[in-house]
C-alpha cells in the first residue's frame, strides 16, 4: 500500500502544474478572439457564429456545422479572394480578408465546430 502511495505521489510531483489562469486562457486565446470579432463583424448578421446561438437567417448555416459541409481548410482560398456565394437567394456581402485574418477566422470556426 505504501508503495502505491509513493508511486502516486511521485506521479503527482512530476506532473506539470497548470495555473487556473493558464487553463482558462489558452495560448491561442487572442487568435480566437480576433476570429470571433471578424465573424461577428462580417458574418454575424445572418449566421449563428457561436457554438450555441441562433442566426438571424435560417437559410445561413451555423458556423458550428460548416465543417459538416466543407473542410474548413477549403475555405482559405475563397476567403482570400473574397467569398461570393448565396444561400437560397440570399447573397453574402463581398469581403476579403488578409492571411492573418483568415487564420484567425478559421481557428475560431474550428473552435466552435460540433465534434
Amino acid at each position: 500500500m505504501f508503495r502505491a502511495l509513493r508511486l502516486a505521489l511521485a506521479v503527482l510531483l512530476a506532473a506539470p502544474i497548470v495555473s487556473s489562469s493558464a487553463a482558462s486562457n489558452p495560448p491561442n486565446a487572442p487568435l480566437l478572439a480576433e476570429g470571433r470579432e471578424i465573424a461577428k463583424r462580417n458574418c454575424g448578421r445572418c449566421h449563428a457564429i457561436a457554438a450555441r446561438d441562433h442566426g438571424a437567417d435560417p437559410r445561413s448555416p451555423p458556423f458550428r456545422e460548416i465543417s459538416r459541409r466543407y473542410p474548413l481548410s477549403g475555405l482559405e482560398e475563397p476567403l482570400a479572394e473574397g467569398i461570393m456565394v448565396g444561400h437560397e437567394g440570399l447573397e453574402m456581402p463581398h469581403f476579403q480578408l488578409t492571411s492573418a485574418q483568415i487564420e484567425a477566422l478559421l481557428a475560431y470556426m474550428d473552435s466552435v465546430q460540433l465534434k
